[in-house]
């Protein structure tokens, strides 16, 4: 099947042009200014008319938690239905985590991740691999599934007896992390003195959602940041924080960037859009936008914003982790400790850091940048991923940047139910998604089906210094 893509705007990392696109099976097969004599020439099976249309990159999404064990239960998005919902918001690539527990190996977990998105993919997709138990043994192991496309390994410094790893842990990462080419992802809270706040919080009695995030104060995560930065550089590692939401965090990080530092961080959509507030909700309502690090206070997005107009922030992912109100984050009633932590987004990022574009925070570029290019660089996908160019997968998406559309539970695709943007209006909407040429979603519904997706090896990060 060739498909000719005309009339619109291709949008990349280093501009925008009118440009029609030109698929042949599975990948793009040219790229060429409209009306040209070259695109007169072209012959196709199908033609889509892209006419005051972006055309873009599909998106990637490198931290998403499908079917992730968390608290005795399971975040409600699997594979399946988590990727279906991904290609509705022009999401083509995520990159899920693979968790390791403590006193098993990383190649069972890999085993067990492989065994559970198989088969069941509506679009590609690749692993991190979170390594909760740092020994010699998932110390050489990590060789082996660098050369396998696990070429990223997630650490925390949160969560004590769960997923928690000491300095002397980290620090034994990172060095191995220098040798085989790997990057290291840190969740980067202080968690041993978070559990000190959080005992004593409920001690008092302050058992509500709101505690959550005022027993996680943004000094823990600043200072956790400012230490996996050091640890990284006594080892020679690059360094990747997720989720930063702070502007504690997001000091030191542009703090080594402008020393030349391989460090790098991404933020997601509810620290941007998100606030303090929320949490605060009465009825128990806040427990839905439990997540950590938790959302913050108002000023810290506009410093967030900042960070990835500058490159100080590099990339936003959604940390898509979902649990619905009813039977899960209700498990935390009366103990906020016990609240499920994560929040539905898969679905709605690319359309909510349009936004940003909207509002004349970033450029049409950058979203694209962020969104797409840099995650695909990254995390070793680039050019196969995040580009409109010959020889890319034709991960496409086609969006209207003059529709309107209003968020919630009542017509997203995720599998919650709940919208944490309930209500909030948009501009611009995702409008048809191809994935490797297949058309997945257009304005007559989804087209997509489990097992379409294909597992993705991925090479080392290409965006060091």
């Amino acid at each position: 099947m060739r498909t000719l893509i005309t009339g619109g705007t291709v949008v990349s990392a280093r501009g925008a042009a009118l440009a029609d696109v030109l698929v042949d099976g599975s990948t793009i097969q040219a790229v060429a200014a409209t009306g040209g004599d070259v695109v007169s020439s072209w012959a196709a099976d199908r033609v889509i008319d892209a006419t005051d249309r972006y055309v873009l990159p599909g998106g990637i999404d490198a931290h998403t938690h499908m079917e992730m064990p968390f608290g005795g239960t399971f975040s409600s998005d699997d594979f399946q239905s988590g990727t279906r919902a991904a290609a509705w918001g022009g999401t083509t690539t995520i990159i899920d985590f693979a968790v390791q527990k403590k006193g098993t190996s990383l190649r069972e977990t890999l085993d067990t991740w492989h065994g559970k998105a198989a088969g069941r993919c509506a679009i590609d997709y690749g692993f991190h691999m979170i390594m909760s138990d740092v020994n010699e043994q998932t110390l050489k192991e990590m060789d082996g599934l660098v050369g396998e496309g696990i070429s990223s390994f997630k650490l925390f410094m949160a969560y004590p007896g769960v997923f928690y790893a000491t300095d002397g842990e980290i620090l034994r990462a990172m060095q191995h992390a220098s040798d085989n080419g790997a990057l290291i992802m840190m969740h980067a809270e202080n968690g041993i003195a978070i559990d000190v706040l959080v005992e004593q919080a409920l001690g008092r009695g302050q058992t509500d959602p709101v505690y959550h995030g005022l027993s996680r104060p943004p000094d823990l995560e600043g200072e956790a940041t400012a230490r996996a930065i050091r640890l990284a550089g006594v080892a020679g590692a690059p360094l990747y924080i997720v989720h930063l939401s702070c502007e504690e965090a997001l000091s030191a990080v542009a703090a080594a960037r402008t020393q030349g530092r391989n460090v790098f961080a991404e933020t997601c959509p509810q620290y941007l859009f998100l606030t303090h507030e929320d949490m605060a909700k009465p009825d128990f309502e806040g427990a839905k936008y439990i997540c950590s690090p938790p959302i913050r206070p108002a000023y810290h997005a506009p410093k967030l914003w900042n960070g990835l107009r500058t490159d100080n922030l590099s990339v936003v992912s959604t940390d898509h982790c979902p649990f619905c109100f009813v039977e899960q984050k209700e498990l935390g009633r009366g103990d906020f400790s016990k609240i499920p932590n994560g929040i539905p987004g898969v679905e709605h990022r690319i359309d909510l850091i349009h936004q940003g574009v909207v509002a004349g925070e970033i450029s049409l570029q950058r979203w694209v940048e962020v969104t797409a290019t840099t995650p695909a660089r990254m995390f070793g996908l680039y050019p196969r991923k995040g580009e409109i160019a010959a020889g890319s997968d034709a991960d496409i998406v086609i969006y209207d940047p003059r529709a309107h559309q209003t968020l919630s539970a009542s017509t997203h695709h995720m599998s919650v139910d709940y919208s944490a943007y309930e209500g909030r209006q948009l501009v611009g909407r995702v409008e048809t998604v191809l994935s490797r040429g297949r058309v997945i979603v257009d304005e007559s519904g989804y087209h997509g089906e489990p097992g379409y997706g294909q597992f993705v090896e991925r090479g080392t990060c290409q965006v060091l210094r």
